[in-house]
């Protein structure tokens, strides 16, 4: 095809480009299926449930939390605001940053996210890593890794 050399890409190139991303959006409808079902929770506020979870004293400046969700600050925001609604988090003015707010994980927000955890699990484990052999885990975090260092860089 033209297109592809125009581009100096191969039809072997963009095949494997499309098998992943056919293979993440899989993956992630499979989660958030699971997610809705058992425990009416999106995916994206499983997320940052426990990318507050992991964060010192279960708190994150909000623009850190959009970086690590990979959300707009817009899109984090409109998604604060419901689980703020729910009790599951809450916000609190940094003492640093008249401007900045974090994003606060709650008691009820913890119990939530422990609730739905090991669905998020089951979903991981059943839909990529029981596909997988473990040295094919071992080359695929590495070739993750190298994608997500560019990323950052």
């Amino acid at each position: 095809m033209t297109l592809l050399r125009d581009e100096g890409l191969t039809a072997e190139e963009l095949a494997v480009w499309r098998m992943l991303q056919r293979a993440q959006v899989r993956i992630t409808r499979h989660l958030e299926a699971e997610l809705l079902v058992a425990h009416d929770l999106p995916l994206a506020s499983y997320e940052v449930l426990m990318q507050l979870a992991e964060a010192p004293g279960r708190r994150l400046r909000m623009n850190d939390l959009a970086g690590r969700v990979l959300l707009s600050r817009s899109g984090l925001t409109r998604l604060i605001d419901r689980l703020q609604r729910y009790g599951l988090v809450s916000r609190e003015a940094c003492a640093d940053d008249a401007r900045g707010l974090f994003a606060v994980l709650t008691d009820a927000g913890a119990a939530r996210l422990a609730e739905a955890t090991p669905t998020y699990l089951r979903g991981i484990k059943t839909q990529f890593l029981d596909l997988l052999g473990s040295g094919e885990i071992t080359r695929v975090r590495g070739m993750l890794a190298k994608l997500d260092a560019t990323g950052s860089a």
